[in-house]
């Protein structure tokens, strides 16, 4: 049976220079205050951080209910029918980049019981959205309720697509495309503006 040797060899040491040593002062951390005046806090922080607490509850898996238009998204509606899905396919084409997911079209929640299909678009496009016979695009004053980020599948409304942080549908090949497939019927906007809210 062997023995093994164990050499300890001295860690180098730094060379210390005189009149360097001594106590460190102290950091100097001292609070000063500073008055923020009404007029300069800009007159939409209360709704941004009231649509902040909604955009966590969604994420919290509860049902959230957010205004159109603004800063986050209007929508288009159209029917939930196979040339609809085929619409949904090209988008994922249209919208893909390389490397990432296939499902790359944007977020779209579809409504079962009403077979729709509900397309996050980016806000102002109702203000631009040509009419339409296989889709409708709604905007501010409207709301929608959206199902909880975490529902993927049935019963109920679920995001067919996800959403996610980093974009929209594009509305200019959504409409485009639409006409192509023409899914249809769709819902007449007198309609979905009594709906949306209940969409959870």
């Amino acid at each position: 049976m062997g023995s093994s040797i164990v050499t300890r060899t001295p860690l180098p040491q730094r060379e210390t220079t005189a009149g360097r040593g001594g106590p460190v002062a102290d950091a100097d951390f001292t609070v000063r205050g500073r008055h923020v005046a009404p007029a300069d806090v800009a007159p939409d922080m209360h709704d941004l951080a009231a649509r902040e607490r909604s955009l966590m509850a969604l994420q919290q898996g509860r049902i959230l209910q957010l205004p159109l238009g603004g800063r986050f998204f209007d929508i288009v509606v159209t029917a939930s029918c196979p040339e609809a899905y085929a619409v949904v396919d090209l988008m994922d084409e249209v919208q893909h980049s390389g490397g990432e997911r296939p499902d790359a079209c944007g977020p779209v929640i579809e409504d079962p019981e009403r077979n729709w299909l509900i397309w996050l678009v980016p806000p102002g496009t109702s203000e631009t959205w040509a009419p339409h016979r296989y889709g409708t695009c709604l905007g501010r004053p409207y709301e929608l309720a959206l199902p909880p980020i975490t529902q993927t599948e049935p019963p109920g409304p679920y995001w067919y697509r996800p959403c996610r942080g980093d974009r929209l549908v594009p509305p200019g090949p959504l409409h485009e495309i639409l006409n192509r497939f023409q899914p249809g019927p769709i819902p007449h906007e007198e309609l979905l503006a009594t709906i949306l809210r209940t969409i959870s």
